[in-house]
């Protein structure tokens, strides 16, 4: 049994084979998926997917890329869509100024408005950082992540002193395809250091395919080439592996049942 703590289930690279890709990813031993909500537009197909499945879950959020989407949105509004029984997390959110698709004053307010979420639901902050340790860093201190909300820092790409605040702060990682990549070394090491009970696995399909996978769509049944990965960086078993990575999203996410 292993867990896909971050997939992207309902947009149009899975509209015509959604049903076949589930299948598979059960018949590749995932038991549980959690469908990230990128824009509050999407909500509406983001949850529909979760109420289908028993055992798949949603977020609710704007990716820093689609804040200029959203350059109103409130810490009320996310609030009252996180109290669907199915959404257990507040994201995906954050800071990106790779290719600069929304400014930084509208990725700061609208990170500001997830976090107040986040705090006020108790629910896990999912949190996306490229290119913005510095910015990361001040305002996760500044805020309290850790102690006055729980986060998770997706697909971990950053820097080691962003990585080491969050690890002991308590921040949770979630470890993608990328630990396969054969140039990656940067995030393998990365992975070394993070606290073993603290790290989990996701595909962020349809991106990040695994090797030998790489080129491809991405889908959850390939996470468990991610699991190698991960078992191959820190030393652990298969078992250990899914044992680890598995309590750690149900410590975090404690608002989903088994």
């Amino acid at each position: 049994m292993i867990i896909d703590s971050h997939v992207n289930l309902h947009g149009e690279r899975f509209a015509e084979d959604l049903d076949d890709v589930i299948l598979r990813a059960r018949e590749a031993g995932v038991s549980h998926m959690l469908n990230i909500c990128c824009n509050i537009k999407d909500f509406e197909a983001v949850i529909a997917i979760a109420e289908a499945h028993d055992h798949i879950w949603a977020t609710v959020g704007t990716h820093p890329h689609d804040a200029k989407d959203n350059p109103d949105l409130t810490a009320d509004t996310l609030i009252d869509m996180a109290a669907h029984p199915k959404v257990v997390g507040i994201g995906e959110t954050g800071f990106d100024f790779h290719y600069g698709y929304s400014t930084r004053d509208d990725q700061i307010a609208n990170f500001a408005a997830h976090i107040e979420a986040a705090r006020e639901t108790q629910l896990p902050l999912v949190i996306h950082t490229r290119e913005a340790d510095e910015l990361m860093l001040d305002t996760l201190q500044k805020s309290g992540a850790g102690q006055d909300y729980p986060a998770l820092l997706h697909c971990y790409t950053s820097g080691e002193a962003l990585a080491e605040w969050a690890a002991d702060a308590g921040l949770y990682f979630s470890v993608s395809g990328i630990v396969t990549f054969k140039n990656a070394h940067d995030v393998r090491a990365r992975i070394q250091v993070m606290p073993d009970d603290h790290i989990m696995l996701e595909t962020d399909c349809p991106y990040l395919a695994p090797v030998p996978h790489r080129g491809r769509r991405n889908e959850p049944a390939f996470l468990t080439h991610v699991a190698d990965g991960l078992a191959d960086v820190k030393g652990w078993t298969r078992a250990e592996t899914e044992d680890r990575t598995n309590a750690a999203f149900f410590r975090l996410f404690k608002k989903i049942t088994a």
